[in-house]
């Protein structure tokens, strides 16, 4: 090559450039920010001046095969057996239709087409990046790194990194981390992306306000690294990590690695929030039109305790409230009087439901309520007729003891005749009961991790296979079963990323429903999700981390800000306390279809005394504010005689707007710099606020 080569993807309100730099067979970044402004030369383009390094480790490259540049790391590793590792290729083609760009390289020697994939999504600020591996040799390939793409972010100062961190119960916990220097990583090897991270991070320069952020679409394990480069870069790279350590690619195979999104924002990370929620409202698609229905779980009540005059007795109660979907959680099924049994035998128990599950189920429905039940179809009891049946349908190692975690072993998801029962049983349990609600949940993850008699478990992927088994047995449900709306859960939030949230409607943050902690769970959730797809739980649980109580008034706003479900036990609520919750139910339902589909706005964090989040409907001009205390227990005001105050933002300074509920105006100036006034007490912790422009 001995010219640039330059390709531009524009988005709804940035572009993306690729060029073939002539200095080498590498793509190299050119520009990411706002359409339409020129950007300058890459901050390490003096580096090409130096003498120790070459000119394809000083530049900015797309994507970096292991050989032609050894010294900063590499996004692929790949070899034939017994040979040296390495890839140099040369490029070959490059074809653009439409929003999608493909760049193929090649390298004849070891036999290894390599394809860069791009591509822009509707109305979003979003670029899709993922790589296509095809064998083109005579023997096997050996991946030993196989990421989806990499970016290189220009950065002046120190990276500032934001990430989720957390653990069981305390999932989302919004991190930052500021990067002078060296390689920060993060991951999952659990066969889920885990309560420990989420595939996602947001990479600023410093304080300054134009952030970027990737999350990778996989549902099983994944890495993303971010390394600061000499010469004033970031370097991150994300892609899926194969549990045996290796991929063995036969002949004439192609793998497709996962899709990593790329998203641009220059609001900040607020700002960076709405391109993911409305890349999520994409990825959601037709489903977006059909109201998330305020749903009651009875966990919290019952436990395993689960029998029909019980849960009718629930569902009576929620109806009483507006509920609108009654879903019997764990316990249901034949053998589960404790976590000790049951799993994988998906039949009603005819003790619980002496009259016939059917009659049960006809009977909630007669209420004006849908039915949904919860499932954890990957999981498996030792004492169960299906574990009997098929032992060899689990995970294990020959002359190895298989692990109990939760009392329970694991489904090898990979194997089709798997995949087959679990599509037969969830098809038996859809058909033959009137179910309109699925809550597909996972709490063990995979631990010997073998198939015996396939070979060694180094050459079958099984990490991917497990995916490719829950990802189609998640689009049968799709196609077969249009109506049903399904929830993903894996103990909590263990495994929530763009893969899961196309093919569900909505998913489980956490386990948590105390209401300071899950507040704190919600926010940082929020940074990366959408409101849309957050199930959040109105229930009586104390707190685990931060035990403040809080009233009931706050619960439900808390859940409102996403999609409300109620799990108390409401046997035990005083009717005070129902009348209060139906008002609630009453109101969220006014304003749901807004929550779900607004410009969301952040206002403040739980560590401030007052925080809140921001509705903004373009499209009617409604602005709903849930505001929250989170300061002292007895509510008194930061400084006596004065209320608090929530500054709202992106409204018109001119506008005029008025509180739907007291009929009080505001201007948009007065609501910008000086904000909402609340007068928080300890009987008082929580308002919803619906504004109407004038």
């Amino acid at each position: 090559m001995t010219t640039h080569r330059r390709w531009t993807l524009r988005t709804e309100n940035t572009s993306y450039t690729v060029r073939l730099s002539p200095d080498g067979p590498w793509a190299e970044l050119d520009a990411w920010g706002p359409a339409g402004v020129e950007h300058g030369p890459s901050a390490l383009d003096w580096s090409r001046r130096t003498h120790f390094i070459t000119p394809a480790d000083a530049a900015p490259a797309e994507y970096l095969p292991y050989g032609l540049r050894p010294f900063t790391g590499a996004e692929l590793v790949a070899s034939r057996p017994g040979t040296e590792r390495g890839v140099w290729w040369d490029f070959a083609s490059a074809e653009q239709e439409g929003d999608t760009l493909r760049l193929v390289f090649t390298d004849d020697v070891l036999g290894l087409r390599t394809t860069l994939c791009y591509a822009t999504v509707p109305a979003t600020d979003v670029i899709l990046r993922w790589t296509e591996l095809t064998s083109t040799a005579d023997e096997e390939l050996r991946l030993e790194r196989l990421d989806s793409a990499a970016v290189t972010v220009p950065v002046a100062t120190t990276a500032r990194l934001t990430y989720l961190t957390g653990q069981w119960s305390q999932e989302f916990q919004l991190t930052r981390l500021d990067l002078a220097r060296g390689t920060f990583t993060m991951g999952s090897l659990q066969g889920t992306p885990g309560h420990a991270y989420a595939p996602w991070l947001a990479v600023q320069d410093g304080d300054a306000d134009s952030t970027y952020g990737i999350a990778l679409e996989w549902p099983g394990n994944w890495h993303i690294t971010a390394e600061a480069e000499p010469g004033g870069s970031v370097r991150v790279r994300a892609g899926r990590v194969p549990h045996e350590g290796v991929v063995v690619l036969a002949p004439g195979e192609t793998l497709t690695t996962p899709r990593l999104a790329c998203a641009f924002s220059p609001d900040g990370l607020d700002g960076l929030s709405r391109v993911w929620h409305r890349y999520e409202r994409h990825l959601t698609g037709g489903r977006m039109h059909r109201p998330r229905k305020v749903l009651y779980n009875s966990w919290e009540a019952t436990g395993f305790d689960v029998d029909a005059a019980g849960q009718l007795e629930l569902a009576e109660a929620a109806a009483e409230l507006g509920a609108e979907l009654f879903v019997v959680d764990d316990g249901w099924f034949t053998g589960r009087a404790d976590d000790t049994g049951g799993l994988g035998d998906w039949h009603p128990d005819p003790e619980a439901f002496p009259q016939g599950f059917g009659r049960f189920v006809d009977g909630v429905r007669a209420l004006g309520m849908d039915f949904g039940l919860w499932v954890e179809p990957e999981a498996v009891s030792p004492a169960s007729d299906l574990h009997t049946r098929h032992p060899d349908w689990i995970y294990r190692i020959d002359g190895r003891p298989a692990r109990l975690v939760r009392n329970q072993l694991l489904l090898d998801l990979g194997r089709t005749d798997v995949q087959d029962f679990v599509t037969g049983t969830l098809d038996r349990l859809l058909t033959e009961h009137a179910v309109g609600y699925l809550k597909w949940d996972m709490n063990r993850p995979p631990t010997e991790r073998g198939r015996p008699g396939a070979g060694r478990a180094d050459r079958l992927d099984l990490d991917a296979r497990h995916v490719d088994g829950y990802l189609r047995v998640l689009d049968h449900l799709r196609s077969a079963h249009p109506d049903v709306t399904i929830e993903g859960c894996a103990g909590g939030g263990g495994r929530i990323e763009h893969a899961t949230i196309a093919r569900t409607d909505v998913v489980w943050p956490s386990d948590n429903t105390a209401p300071l902690d899950r507040l704190s769970v919600q926010y940082g959730f929020l940074h990366a999700h959408a409101p849309h797809v957050m199930s959040s739980w109105v229930t009586d649980a104390p707190g685990i981390f931060d035990p403040r109580p809080r009233s009931l008034a706050f619960r439900f706003v808390t859940a409102m800000c996403g999609v409300l479900g109620i799990g108390a036990d409401l046997r035990a609520w005083t009717p005070e306390q129902r009348a209060e919750a139906a008002r609630w139910i009453a109101r969220y339902k006014d304003v749901r279809e807004i929550i779900h589909r607004a410009d969301v706005r952040l206002l403040g964090s739980p560590a401030d005394p007052t925080c809140g989040v921001q509705y903004d409907d373009p499209r009617t001009g409604v602005t709903v504010v849930a505001a929250l205390s989170t300061g002292r227990l007895d509510g008194a005001p930061l400084v006596p005689g004065r209320p608090a105050r929530l500054r709202l933002r992106g409204l018109a300074p001119d506008g005029h707007y008025r509180d739907a509920a007291s009929a009080v105006p505001y201007s948009g100036a007065h609501l910008l710099h000086y904000g909402l006034p609340f007068r928080w007490s300890a009987d008082h912790d929580a308002e919803l606020v619906v504004l109407e422009r004038q």
